[in-house]
């Protein structure tokens, strides 16, 4: 049986439990969970320069985050990990387009366990016989997926892979399946595998269709609009990157 991981109970708990735990004068953020060891760094920063600020951190899926915020959870700050979820989050108007940027860049891979001997090399080797399971984000949801899936579509192998396929609810749950020896092998970010060099191991970097680049925006509620601001900015600060930096994030 799958176990559930702790950034998407971390994630179900606040949503329930938002209205207590958010005070006047906190700041939300909603960030993809890939950036859970970031941001939690990031937020850590911040609050030593602005005092008197909590930074409420919300980690998931991109995409779940966005209908949390466009259902009217509170949020003052989305951060995603592709350009979709935050194309969708200007169409739903919960986002102020003026303040979208890209802060971060990626990279997709393939990881195994690192006593996998399963000697996968390149990406066709998913579809020999002894490959039975295979971990990526739910592409309908999860950035890493809908990545994962365009490569497999232009190396003509979705079909074939999309058949032995361990849905995740977001990146860090395929980390987690990998590192518990679940599956075979499992698609997430580089800076994912990074986290667990102990237990996972890279088999391939794969070549995405599209740039993997984060974008961070203020969210329409108006309640910490100027504190949302400074922390985007924060963000984006030779502060805010070297922190991204140490935990394996490119410049966009």
């Amino acid at each position: 049986m799958f176990r559930k991981h702790p950034v998407l109970a971390l994630s179900l708990a606040l949503a329930a439990a938002w209205g207590p735990s958010a005070h006047a004068g906190d700041l939300v953020v909603s960030a993809a969970a890939s950036l859970t060891n970031a941001f939690k760094d990031v937020a850590q920063a911040y609050e030593k320069e602005h005092a008197g600020t909590k930074v409420i951190l919300n980690f998931g899926a991109s995409d779940v985050l966005l209908q949390q915020i466009v259902k009217g959870a509170p949020a003052d700050v989305f951060a995603s990990a592709d350009q979709k979820a935050m194309d969708k989050a200007v169409e739903e108007k919960a986002v102020k387009p003026e303040s979208r940027v890209d802060f971060a860049a990626n990279q997709v891979v393939l990881i195994v366990p690192t006593d996998s001997k399963a000697n996968i090399t390149a990406l066709k080797d998913l579809t020999r016989d002894d490959i039975k399971r295979i971990a990526y984000g739910n592409p309908a949801s999860v950035p890493v997926g809908r990545y994962t899936q365009g490569a497999l579509q232009a190396a003509g192998l979705w079909d074939a892979v999309q058949a032995k396929s361990v849905l995740a609810q977001n990146g860090r749950q395929s980390l987690d399946y990998v590192s518990g020896g679940e599956v075979d092998a499992g698609f997430v970010f580089a800076t994912d595998a990074a986290i667990m060099p102990d237990k996972v191991k890279v088999a391939v970097r794969v070549p995405s269709q599209t740039p993997v680049t984060y974008p961070i925006a203020v969210t329409a509620r108006d309640a910490a609009a100027q504190e949302a601001k400074r922390f985007v900015a924060y963000v984006m600060s030779p502060a805010g990157q070297e922190i991204l930096s140490r935990y394996g994030f490119q410049k966009p």
